[in-house]
């Protein structure tokens, strides 16, 4: 047999393989298609909310990261459940836009929620919370589905969202308490008076930049109102005492609430006068440190607008979610309390913390100053001075202390980077 016929049979056979797996894709392909039909007439695809809770521990957040697998998130665990029920097709797994899906707060790695809300469209099924749950872990769980209007978006709907921040009360000790003996430790009845006097100082507007980053003074979107803060009563767990913060606002940046509480630790603890707390607000650059991620929990968010305005139609829901306080509570101490005190007792975040107190000094320096006159922001958010205009000594200086900043942020005493 010669070359020509050999090739020209050979082309038929790939050729015959490739529309046989046309053929077999088109058919894969109608079926999927037969099946949304399907679903589409028997479960009518609808807008609903998901009122979720879980512990953040082992994830990297709350929001997926598509192409980063290995940072495994809540909302892959949530789509991948969703899928798998039958709430969503296959095909929207990696593009939930789709789904007109939204979260209501990003919340950072490790970070819990026990009234986190979702909004997106999904297939009504049968038992719908139910079979969610069989696919997601423990650690996660539906815990109640309510029907919203077709333009609802749980975040650009928030009114407002309550943190919970658990601690050991050891975190207002005097600097100069051996924390050898922190389980020990029991907090005062005036030390709590004190924590929570500066914790009313939030309350209102104020310009919270330097508790953020990447955030200049004069930008607006670092104004943020608080309606709420107070520390709670002590109790004991596991041998030792904690308390639990809680924190509302209409919403919140990134880092703020940790930096907030980190704030007045420092100064309850005597590593800076109150007067930071004003000074903070202000224009100038004030080194504020961040408290540990463990114990931060997103509680509830608040829908007040929508239940006004749809709450009462006759053909929506309220956003309330009374019938389920027991169902999370529960889930609470079954998961989030005995993670943040068994975590904290291996762990020592707090006490770790606690040492690093010293590095910060509360100052702003030359370059640290930022002026938000008819200076230009640079890339960094902090502002540049053009150097031609100024005195050839002050040049110097500056010089000087980047020189000298960059040596410190470089050796082992220097502050430490972000972790949550």
């Amino acid at each position: 047999m010669t070359e020509g016929p050999r090739e020209e049979e050979t082309e038929q056979r790939l050729k015959r393989s490739q529309e046989e797996d046309e053929e077999d894709q088109g058919v894969k392909r109608r079926k999927a298609e037969g099946e949304r039909r399907d679903n589409d007439r028997k479960y009518p695809k609808k807008k609903v909310v998901l009122l979720m809770a879980y512990s953040g521990k082992g994830y990297y957040g709350m929001q997926r990261n598509p192409g980063t697998s290995e940072f495994q998130t809540i909302e892959d665990d949530l789509v991948s459940a969703l899928v798998k029920s039958g709430c969503i097709p296959e095909n929207h797994r990696d593009d939930m836009k789709k789904m007109s899906f939204q979260r209501c707060a990003r919340t950072d790695k490790g970070v819990s929620a026990a009234g986190q809300v979702v909004s997106l469209k999904l297939w009504l099924i049968e038992d719908l919370v139910a079979k969610i749950n069989e696919h997601l872990p423990p650690q996660i769980r539906v815990l109640g589905v309510k029907r919203v209007t077709q333009g609802f978006n749980s975040k650009n709907s928030c009114d407002a969202r309550t943190y919970s921040y658990m601690l050991p009360t050891v975190a207002f000790s005097s600097k100069h308490f051996d924390t050898a003996n922190a389980a020990g430790f029991r907090l005062r009845p005036e030390t709590l008076q004190t924590v929570n006097r500066l914790f009313a100082l939030y309350k209102g507007t104020h310009n919270f930049h330097n508790f953020t980053s990447q955030k200049a003074p004069n930008d607006p979107s670092a104004r943020r109102y608080i309606t709420h803060v107070l520390c709670g009563e002590p109790f004991l767990c596991g041998g030792s005492e904690f308390a639990v913060i809680t924190v509302r606002g209409q919403s919140f940046m990134l880092h703020q609430i940790r930096k907030m509480i980190g704030l007045v630790i420092a100064v309850v603890k005597g590593y800076a006068g109150e007067e930071v707390m004003e000074r903070s607000w202000g224009q100038e650059k004030v080194d504020v440190p961040k408290a540990p991620g463990l114990g931060l929990v997103l509680e509830r968010v608040h829908f007040d607008r929508y239940n006004k305005r749809f709450g009462d139609d006759g053909l929506h829901e309220r956003l309330e979610w009374d019938r389920q306080e027991d169902a999370i509570q529960a889930f609470k101490e079954a998961h989030i309390y005995p993670t943040i005190v068994e975590t904290e007792r291996q762990e020592g975040s707090m006490v770790s913390w606690m040492a690093t107190l010293p590095i910060h000094d509360f100052e702003a320096t030359a370059t640290e100053t930022r002026d938000s006159g008819d200076q230009k922001p640079g890339s960094d958010g902090a502002n540049v001075v053009p150097q031609l205009l100024l005195p050839a000594v002050f040049i110097i200086v500056l010089q000087y202390d980047s020189i000298f900043d960059s040596l410190w942020l470089s050796s082992p005493a220097g502050p430490r980077r972000r972790t949550t």
